[in-house]
Order: C-alpha cells, then structure tokens, then sequence
C-alpha cells in the first residue's frame, strides 16, 4: 500500500473544458447536471453549485472534435451528498437527456452519460465510508454492479438543480500509460493508490475510493490538441503542502510552472494539472 502523502483534506478544484458549441454544452450541464451559471461571456462560462466554481467552459469554434487516439478525459465525476439527489439527476436526464449506463461500484451509486461534445460525465453519490470494504493490501474494494434506477428515481424529489454542497469528487482520465500516470498522481505528487484493475489505476487522498482515475482500455496514446479536456484542478488545504508538493515535483524532474494561483505540471500525455490552495 502507498504511503499518504497528500493530506485527506485535499481535493478536486474546478474542471476546465474546450468546446466548440458553447450553447449547446451550457444547456446539458445547466438542465440535465444541474448546475447554475456562474459567470459567462463570449469566451468563457463558468458553472457551479452553490456559488463555487466547478466547471469552465472555454469556447473555441474552430477546435476540432477530438481524435480517437488522443488521450485526456474519460469523465468528469460530479458528486451530489444524497439518493435523493441523485434521484433528481436522473429524473432530468429521463427528461432531457440518455443515460449511457448505471452501477453500483460498492462504494457508490453512479450514472453515466455524455454531453453534446462526447465528453464523459458521471453523477454519483458515495455510500457511508463504513461500509466500504478494503482488500487484504489495504486498497478499497470497487466493483461494477446494475444500479437499482427504479429505487434511486423513487427518492427523487424534483428538484432541477444540484444541491450546493455538490462538487467534482474525481476526474477520470484516459491516458497512454497507468504506469506513467502513477510515477506522476501517486509516486510524485503523492497520491494512494487505492485500487488497480487490468488496464487502470485509481489513486485519492487519505482513504477516499479515488480522486483521479487512469485508464489505457481505449489504447490511446496521442496528446489531445482540439475539443475535450483544458486542464484540471487538485486543490490542497494550506500552502505549506503547496510547497511540499512542489519540491517532490521538482525531484522528481517534473517542470513546474508558478503561476498567481498556484502550480501547472504536465502529465506524460500533455494533460494540465493545476495545484493550488
């Protein structure tokens, strides 16, 4: 089992993505994921819950769709805090939207769907921590069951928005390499791993199930260029692990750019990553 590094406090920040039909996107994330709109312009539109920024939208007519051997986003994981919740969710995607899929993981109750540019979304709400189970080697147990959709739509309550203390509980990659993405996300920056399947590893910090998930299922391995993934964040609760974080980045031969919000470090796939407090 991996040491912990990353104190459990930290978390995913805000998810950026490039799109072209701006309009089109802004509609399913504000009706069908609930989200509000925070702030926009011709540019850019921010989403959210609550007042806090989860979702940028930047938007680029030109960029082409991505390309079927580029790596980046698998999904963005939008975490409600209730069954009820996710009641709703899948009432609006009943409504407006088709759902893709929908399990059971053990540790959570997930619904899967794609939004107008192809980009995975997952919405899902987690189990009480005291009833996941762990593996013998200290890793949680996941698995991959029919979710009962007729008792999640019974709990719904109708309500169109997700509720404010929502948030991205983790971001699901899809990359070249889970050997290269572990030197990064667990070895380097200082995540656990907390399960490994054949073709993908799944790391978090302290004893969440997983704050970033990376998988080679589609044989992926071109940088992504157009639509699709800009960057990702992983915020962390003071600066003193901002600078921690950093030093072991360095260490480990990684460039790091300082920016005014914190830290930007590239993956082995080109992918953005963004640490700030």
């Amino acid at each position: 089992m991996d040491k912990a590094t990353l104190p459990p406090e930290t978390e995913i920040g805000r998810v950026a993505l490039t799109v072209a039909d701006l309009s089109s996107t802004v509609d399913f994330y504000r009706d069908v994921v609930g989200l509000h709109v925070l702030d926009a312009d011709d540019d850019r539109t921010i989403l959210g819950a609550g007042g806090q920024e989860l979702l940028v939208l930047h938007h680029r007519p030109d960029a082409p769709a991505r390309e079927a051997s580029s790596t980046g986003l698998y999904h963005i994981a939008f975490r409600v805090p209730s069954r009820a919740a996710l009641g709703d969710a899948l009432q609006r995607v009943d409504s407006e939207w088709t759902l893709d899929g929908a399990s059971d993981h053990g540790v959570s109750e997930a619904l899967y769907l794609s939004d107008p540019a192809g980009n995975g979304v997952e919405i899902y709400r987690d189990f009480p921590r005291a009833s996941w189970s762990e593996t013998p080697s200290g890793h949680v147990k996941m698995v991959t069951e029919p979710l009962d959709t007729q008792s999640v739509a019974a709990a719904a309550t109708g309500e169109q928005s997700m509720p404010g203390d929502s948030d991205i509980g983790h971001v699901h990659l899809e990359v070249s390499s889970v050997e290269t993405a572990r030197s990064l996300y667990a070895n380097a920056l200082g995540l656990r791993v907390r399960a490994t399947y054949d073709g993908a590893v799944f790391l978090a910090a302290g004893d969440y199930h997983h704050h970033i998930g990376a998988n080679v299922w589609q044989r992926r391995s071109g940088s992504q260029t157009g639509q699709g993934l800009a960057w990702f964040e992983i915020r962390l609760p003071d600066e003193a692990t901002l600078e921690s974080a950093e030093k072991r980045l360095h260490q480990s031969d990684y460039a790091v750019a300082e920016t005014d919000a914190g830290l930007t470090v590239h993956d082995g796939d080109d992918i953005e990553l963004r640490l700030r407090t």
